[in-house]
C-alpha cells in the first residue's frame, strides 16, 4: 500500500533532507545493527493506505533490542514479551473498552489493517542506542507527513501520547480530524496519573461513529 501513499513520497523525493536521509540510512545500515530491518522501515505505510485512515499513533523511534521493531510504533512481533509502555496501554483498553487483551500479543498489524497509522517520528534507531537517529532529515519528513495526513479530507483522530507526541497537534487544522492526548504510557509516566482511565480508545470510537466512520476493534 506504500504506493497509495505517492502523493506524499513524490512530493518529498526531491527535497534536500530527503537525499540526505536516504544516504545516511545507508550508511548507518552498511556499518551498524539498525532496526527496524530495512525492509519494514515503511511498514506502517504498506499496512494503512491513506484512503482508510482513521486513526494516527505516534511514538517516538523504534524498539532497540533485538527482534522488537516492526515497523509500526508500539508493537512487536506476537510472542516477544510486551514491553511496559505496550502493557499499559493494553490495560487501558481493558479498563476502557471492557475487552481481555492477549498479553501474549503484542503484534498491532491488525490495527493497522483497520486504519491505524503507527507511526514513529524517527523510522530507525541503532542496536542499543534509543533516540541514535534523531535528525533534522526525520523532522522534516514527519512534518511534511502529518502536513500531507491534514490534507486528507476524512474524519481522523490523532492519539498523541506524551510532550513529544503532543507537539505535532500543531500540525492538525482539519475541522474534520481530531486530537486526543494523554501522558505517554511509560510507567514512569503512566503511573503519576494522566493515562489510565483517559478513556482515549472509547472517544475515539464515539467521534468515527459520530461522523458516520465504523470504529477500530482495539481488541488483540
Amino acid at each position: 500500500m506504500v504506493n497509495d501513499w505517492k502523493p506524499l513520497f513524490d512530493a518529498v523525493k526531491g527535497e534536500e533532507y530527503s537525499k540526505k536521509l536516504h544516504a545516511f540510512l545507508d550508511e548507518e545500515y552498511r556499518n551498524y545493527t539498525i532496526y527496524p530491518p530495512r525492509d519494514l522501515v515503511y511498514n506502517a505505510f504498506n499496512l494503512t493506505s491513506p484512503k482508510d485512515l482513521k486513526v494516527v499513533i505516534i511514538g517516538q523511534d523504534p524498539y532497540h533490542n533485538p527482534g522488537q521493531a516492526m515497523g509500526l510504533s508500539f508493537s512487536v512481533p506476537k510472542g516477544m514479551p510486551l514491553p511496559p509502555s505496550l502493557i499499559n496501554i493494553y490495560k487501558e483498553i481493558e479498563g476502557d473498552m471492557g475487552v481481555k487483551m492477549d498479553f501474549n500479543n503484542g503484534d498491532l498489524t491488525q490495527w493497522a489493517k483497520q486504519g491505524v497509522l503507527l507511526l514513529n517520528a524517527y523510522l530507525t534507531v541503532r542496536e542499543n542506542q534509543p533516540l541514535s537517529h534523531r535528525n533534522e532529515e526525520y523532522d522534516s519528513f514527519i512534518a511534511d507527513t502529518m502536513r500531507y495526513i491534514d490534507t486528507l479530507d476524512q474524519p481522523i483522530v490523532f492519539l498523541l501520547w506524551g510532550s513529544f507526541a503532543k507537539k505535532f497537534t500543531a500540525f492538525v487544522k482539519n475541522p474534520k480530524h481530531k486530537v486526543l492526548s494523554a501522558v505517554h504510557p511509560s510507567p514512569l509516566s503512566a503511573n503519576r496519573g494522566g493515562w489510565f482511565g483517559k478513556h482515549n480508545f472509547s472517544q475515539c470510537n464515539a467521534f468515527l461513529v459520530r461522523m458516520g466512520v465504523s470504529p477500530i476493534d482495539w481488541k488483540i
